[in-house]
Parts: structure tokens; sequence; C-alpha cells
């Protein structure tokens, strides 16, 4: 798989922790620096290790769904997106209240929760001609960066960015499902 769509998966499954970033930044009494760099440090990591532990789980039924291989591609992809579509669709009320304390349990639980998809992703590429080192190391960059900036629009412009964020992020992953099944189908 080429650099652009293992960019563009990286965008889809950082959407979630952009608009997690993003309600964290908008509850920030003021901006701290440190707490954005380390918000988003473990956001990208475990973006980064979840598709690594995804792959290597992939491999290991690889012998099995050989056959099958761009469905569940195409499934697991379709999946998250559905999901995240679905998310950005339905009524969220915002109970968190305000505060420049890092709750590092917390913070954990939000980097597990918004890296599952990463994890999903991971198995899709154990199908896939996926250099997952590089694809590993994109996913977690790419959320490093953009958890950051949710962080920072959060803080600067409110909570406008986090349902299109989400949108957008089921798009991409729908399509990348919907592509590398046609491909394999060769209709595409």
């Amino acid at each position: 798989m080429s650099f652009w769509p293992l960019f563009l998966i990286a965008l889809g499954v950082s959407a979630d922790a952009f608009a997690v970033a993003l309600g964290k930044g908008l509850h920030m009494k003021k901006f701290n620096l440190r707490h954005a760099i380390i918000i988003a440090v473990t956001f990208g990591l475990f973006q980064a290790v979840m598709p690594l532990l995804g792959w290597l789980l992939g491999t290991q039924l690889s012998d099995y769904i050989t056959s099958i291989d761009h469905w569940v591609a195409f499934g697991l992809l379709a999946g998250i997106g559905g999901k995240m579509l679905w998310e950005a669709f339905s009524s969220h009320e915002d109970t968190e209240k305000d505060s420049d304390a890092l709750d590092v349990r917390e913070l954990l639980v939000l980097a597990v929760a918004t890296s599952i998809d990463a994890l999903a992703v991971g198995i899709s590429f154990a199908f896939l001609s996926v250099s997952i080192g590089g694809a590993a190391t994109l996913i977690g960059v790419t959320t490093m960066v953009t958890a950051f900036v949710g962080i920072v629009l959060g803080r600067r412009m409110g909570a406008r960015f986090g349902a299109p964020a989400e949108i957008a992020g089921g798009l991409i992953l729908c399509f990348i499902g919907l592509h590398i099944l046609l491909e394999h189908l060769g209709v595409w």
C-alpha cells in the first residue's frame, strides 16, 4: 500500500483522538503546553502500538482467512467508519467540568478507547501488503499531531470541529475499505 492511502487511514483513525483532544482543550481553563504534549504523545503512542498488536493477531489468523482477506479488510474498515459516522450524528451531552488538572487514569482510558479502531486496522494490514512498522509510525505521528492541534483548536474555538472530524474520519475509512474490496475484485 502506498503512502497516501496509509496517510488517509492514519487521518481516519486519528479522528477519534482529535475529537477527544478537542474536548480536552475545550475544558482547559487556560492552555497548558505540557499537558497538551502529554495528551498528544499518549494518544499517538497508543495509536502506534494498537496496529502492531492487530497485525500480530491478523498474521496468526492469515492461514485461515486468506481467501476472504479483502472482505475482512473491507468489513473492518467500513465497520469502524460506520461506527464513527454513527457517533458523529448521535447526540452527545457535554458533562465534563473545566479543569487544568490532568487525570492520568482518565488519559489512559481515553487513549485505549480512541485506539481500538487502530487495532482493527492493524488486523486488516495483516492481509494487505503493508510495512507494519512504517504504517504504525505514520499512524502514531499523525495522531500526535492531530491530537495536539485538537487541543489547541478546542481551547481557542470550542467544540464545533468534533462532529465534522468524526464524519471525515468515518468517510475516509469507509472509502478505503471499499477501495480495497473493489481493487481485489478487479473492479477498480
